[in-house]
């Protein structure tokens, strides 16, 4: 069992709006509307380049995971990579047995793509937040 394609790498934004229209301007790939999830605290918006998407995520309300994100890179920055996996628990329970720190209870959560998602520690992928989407 292995991780399949990247679904998608986001990117945390101090303003969405603005974010989501300099993407679009400047790169003439589609952009999304804003979706606010507020189970997860953002708001996010995707720009769809060819075979990939690039989430832009704003913190949304007072509980936001990114807001501390913010605070340390106040310009934004890459905040974590997305990756397809066909049995979302079987490969949680095999990044666990491998030594991966699920956050939360290690319970999936409903993504923005309407499906189960689980995030794990960057300090045990080389600093980067890693999210796993049920296909």
């Amino acid at each position: 069992m292995m991780l399949g394609t990247i679904n998608h790498i986001a990117i945390v934004v101090p303003d969405i709006a603005l974010a989501a229209q300099e993407w679009g301007a400047r790169t003439g790939a589609p952009v999304s509307e804003p979706q606010t999830l507020p189970e997860h605290g953002v708001t996010v918006v995707f720009v769809d380049v060819p075979g990939n998407r690039i989430e832009l995520l704003e913190a949304y309300g007072e509980g936001s995971p990114i807001a501390k994100f913010l605070e340390r890179n106040p310009d934004g920055g890459m905040h974590h990579i997305c990756f397809d996996v066909e049995d979302l628990e079987a490969m949680r329970d095999k990044m666990i047995a491998e030594g991966a720190r699920v956050l939360g209870d290690g319970t999936p959560k409903i993504g923005a793509h309407g499906k189960p998602v689980l995030f794990f520690h960057p300090k045990d992928f080389s600093g980067t937040l890693i999210e796993l989407e049920q296909i």
